[in-house]
């Protein structure tokens, strides 16, 4: 028997920086996360670990179904924690994919 189960593929992407630009990033900047745990960034590109360590920790639910009240469902907005930058970055849902449990865990 196969178990499947479908998530969003994400697209964080850098909509503002209210600062200075410390990291070498600039609005437009994105990263994807992919069938559950790949994260994609564009070709000679990079994202600062510090914003990615920002944003991290919603992925997983906003990769899932959510209920309408739910605030991660409408809240989609994340600021890097470095107050010199204010890095703003958006969350935003791709495609639905259907994995195969058997085939990630």
């Amino acid at each position: 028997m196969t178990s499947s189960f479908s998530l969003y593929n994400l697209r964080v992407t850098v909509t503002e920086i209210r600062g200075r630009s410390v990291c070498g990033m600039k609005v437009g900047d994105w990263f994807e996360l992919r069938n559950s745990a790949q994260l994609i960034l564009p070709e000679g590109r990079h994202f600062c670990i510090y914003a990615l360590g920002a944003v991290l920790p919603l992925l997983a639910a906003k990769q899932r179904e959510l209920d309408e009240n739910d605030w991660l469902a409408s809240d989609s907005t994340v600021v890097c924690p470095d107050p010199d930058e204010g890095l703003v970055m958006r969350i935003e849902r791709l495609e639905k994919v259907e994995l195969v449990k058997n085939e990630l865990t």
